[in-house]
């Protein structure tokens, strides 16, 4: 007997009609929400990551399809989990117009991925910017001494324990996360500076300096390309997809027996979504790479 992974059908997003058209020419609304991370639980795949890709791909892959709006409210998140989406995105834009409209929040990891997309919109009043990469430790050595713990560490290697909290960094561990902090910022701000056709060095002396910026001066600076509402971005999806008329769809996700499959597979109880992003935490994990606001750090 087959395991129930291999015989389980392919699941697809279906379509929720969000504005009519004229015929089957349509534009695509992806939605993009919460933390960044590959430990947010997937709708069709095993966790976020993998259902933005499978969107994507299901976009591309319909002929129907004249361009696709990522619908983007993040403050960030991981820098991995965000490259990752990013690649997809950005091979997506190749097969199709791709436009980002962000609402409330476009920053950090949300920005990275943004700048794989064709054109970029946001509300005077979102939050987007905080080019920046943060990594967290908690240091409780006093609180251990308060209350009479230690901890014992056996370790191969000098810096094998350089992110616990039991003691405080040695120079060379700040050194050497420091280095590892500015290697991943180098690819944020040349990627930003690549896709904006911004100069380098001032991108660094100016915004790329982590703050957060509204629209209105994301504007002023080229991180974004206009400003508008949600419904002009689907008017900018149609004009460069070259379909004046098309009706706009937004994908969602339905507990269909694949899923049902699969939550077996993997004994949990199964949860009803409704949409293509999930709500997430801010617990931040220490030790991994952020994209985010310093508002989210611990």
């Amino acid at each position: 007997m087959q395991p129930l992974a291999e015989i389980q059908p392919r699941e697809t997003f279906r379509e929720a009609l969000l504005a009519p058209g004229e015929g089957k020419e349509k534009i695509v609304v992806v939605p993009l929400q919460g933390l960044i991370s590959y430990s947010q639980e997937g709708l069709l795949g095993n966790n976020m990551v993998q259902d933005l890709k499978r969107a994507f791909e299901q976009a591309g892959n319909d002929s129907d399809v004249k361009a696709v709006v990522l619908l983007v409210d993040s403050p960030g998140g991981e820098m991995t989990a965000g490259d990752a989406i990013y690649h997809s995105l950005a091979q997506l834009r190749e097969k199709k117009p791709v436009v980002v409209y962000m609402t409330s929040l476009g920053a950090s990891a949300a920005y990275y991925i943004s700048c794989g997309a064709s054109w970029i919109m946001s509300n005077e009043s979102t939050f987007t910017g905080s080019i920046g990469v943060i990594i967290s430790t908690l240091n409780y050595e006093n609180l251990f001494d308060k209350i009479g713990l230690k901890s014992v560490i056996f370790k191969s290697g000098a810096f094998k324990d350089m992110l616990s909290g039991s003691r405080p960094l040695t120079e060379e561990e700040s050194a050497y996360v420091q280095g590892m902090v500015m290697q991943a910022y180098d690819r944020f701000v040349g990627l930003v500076a690549s896709a904006r056709h911004l100069d380098e060095k001032k991108l660094r002396d100016g915004v790329a300096d982590g703050r957060v910026l509204s629209g209105l001066d994301a504007r002023e600076a080229g991180l974004v390309d206009q400003l508008g509402y949600e419904e002009d971005a689907f008017e900018k999806a149609r004009e460069l997809g070259e379909a004046p008329g098309a009706k706009v769809v937004a994908y969602r996700a339905e507990f269909g027996l694949a899923r049902l499959f699969r939550l077996m597979g993997n004994a949990k109880m199964p949860k009803i979504e409704v949409g293509l992003g999930q709500a997430a935490s801010m617990r931040l994990e220490p030790g991994r790479l952020y994209l985010l606001p310093a508002i989210y750090a611990p």
